[in-house]
């Protein structure tokens, strides 16, 4: 089983040009459009073909560019919070924005523990957003359940993942049971329209499925997994 991953860098936005004037010599100057830091939908439950295109724990994972990170945030004082995130522009990835923008919201200076079931594992700069969340807040404890591993033949990678396991965060892959887990807590049920566009039935299948090769191919990232963080 080879690594064929596809996981979207960051785009850089167009430069500007210098002393006001155009790239092909115009003297006209012309408003250029640059990308935005970064596009994050953030919401409560993933619809069903998403996740399981996402994360299906495959071999080849062609067309799966984008990251979707569900999270559980369990306080001292007993309230829980659940969520999910999902990579909408390139110049972003979910785990930096969950890591930069929403976790300093939940931490305080009572424990906080976190869960985080993610599509793949986390490419060189959110490994070192996490790594940085983790050593400032000393109260949060974080797992990190993924689905794929992310180029994990790269030096650059493995590395990355021992940094974040080095500074406390407890990595593992997905099994049957946290798809499970993932399914019945942050999936939307399926939705049937009629030729009119209502509502027809609603599939509120309670029971995950699981797809073939799930279990074999777990196994063979938890081998690596533990291979790399040996």
């Amino acid at each position: 089983m080879s690594n064929n991953q596809n996981k979207s860098e960051p785009v850089a936005a167009p430069e500007q040009p210098e002393n006001g004037q155009e790239a092909n010599g115009e003297e006209k100057k012309k408003e250029q459009e640059e990308l935005p830091p970064f596009e994050v939908v953030e919401g409560s439950r993933i619809p069903s073909s998403s996740f399981k295109f996402q994360f299906k724990n495959v071999e080849y994972s062609s067309g799966r560019n984008k990251t979707l990170l569900c999270y559980t945030v369990e306080r001292a004082e007993g309230q829980i919070f659940r969520g999910y995130l999902e990579d909408e522009h390139v110049a972003a990835h979910a785990e930096e924005a969950f890591f930069t923008n929403v976790v300093p919201q939940y931490i305080s200076s009572s424990p906080v523990s976190i869960t985080c079931y993610v599509s793949s594992s986390p490419c060189v700069n959110c490994a070192a957003s996490i790594a940085r969340c983790l050593r400032r807040y000393k109260t949060l404890k974080l797992h990190l359940v993924v689905a794929r591993l992310f180029q994990w033949e790269e030096s650059e990678i493995r590395g990355a993942l021992r940094g974040i396991s080095s500074a406390g965060c407890k990595l593992k892959m997905m099994k049957s049971s946290d798809y499970a887990h993932v399914w019945q807590n942050f999936v939307e049920p399926d939705i049937i329209l009629n030729e009119e566009g209502q509502v027809e039935q609603q599939n509120e299948q309670e029971v995950f499925i699981p797809w073939e090769d799930l279990d074999e191919n777990a196994k063979y990232y938890e081998e690596k997994l533990a291979e790399i963080l040996r």
